[in-house]
């Protein structure tokens, strides 16, 4: 297998991940989830769902779609992001 393929592969991986876990408990008790497109610049908290990179404080710009940051649950719509339901659907729209 080629180094190309395999860092393609490894990059999918973490893409897959980042987009289908669930919601998260902080350790301050409240339930968080993940919200695309409210990361600024080099703040969003994992993998871009792009596979552009796979770690934290990595994004390039601000609000890209492609990255998320953990919110309280419920909260996501009223800062201006998209939930992962929603990222989900504009990603079957657009195959």
């Amino acid at each position: 297998m080629s180094k190309h393929l395999m860092i393609s592969a490894a990059a999918a991986s973490l893409m897959s991940l980042a987009l289908f876990s669930s919601p998260v408990m902080a350790q301050d008790g409240m339930a968080k989830e993940k919200c695309f497109g409210i990361a600024k610049a080099g703040q969003n908290d994992c993998a871009s769902t792009t596979g552009v990179h796979s770690c934290a404080g990595q994004s390039k710009v601000d609000s890209d779609k492609g990255e998320w940051k953990y919110v309280a649950k419920g909260s996501c719509e009223k800062v201006g992001g998209m939930t992962l339901d929603q990222v989900k659907a504009a990603a079957k729209m657009k195959g």
